[in-house]
């Protein structure tokens, strides 16, 4: 378990080095990232139960408390491409040792820009929620 939450980490710090972004939100700080599924080695993929894929998205979401602390939250969304049509995104709860991340998938069928739409519900707090835009393609 402690090598997938290394590799898990690893993958959080290294793969997005582009596209991972943080918004604050009060006391929360929320870390985002979309990369690929097919970027997933296949026993990390199998161990958070992601389907690996050339046209399969995951987007990663890491509600952190002002210390960098996990907080307990509840992680909804959606994507919206440029046409105007809506991805609905089910998160799933991965907690490994010492971190907790919220995965959802999405197909990716060709080279667009998606407005992801967030919602960050952590305890008792109100949800809270925010937009970023990300650019996907599907691996080659």
């Amino acid at each position: 378990m402690r090598r997938l939450a290394t590799l898990l980490l690893c993958l959080f710090l290294a793969l997005p080095a582009v596209a991972e972004q943080v918004k604050r939100l009060g006391d929360l700080q929320v870390h985002y990232s979309v990369y690929n599924s097919s970027f997933l080695q296949p026993n990390v993929a199998a161990a958070v139960g992601v389907v690996r894929s050339k046209t399969q998205g995951v987007v990663n979401i890491v509600p952190l408390d002002a210390k960098g602390k996990p907080v307990e939250a509840v992680v909804s969304g959606s994507a919206k491409n440029l046409l105007g049509q809506e991805i609905p995104l089910t998160f799933k709860r991965v907690v490994e040792e010492g971190a907790v991340y919220h995965l959802a998938q999405f197909p990716i069928e060709s080279r667009d820009t998606l407005t992801f739409s967030i919602t960050v519900k952590a305890g008792k707090d109100a949800p809270q929620s925010f937009e970023f835009l990300q650019e996907i393609f599907p691996d080659e």
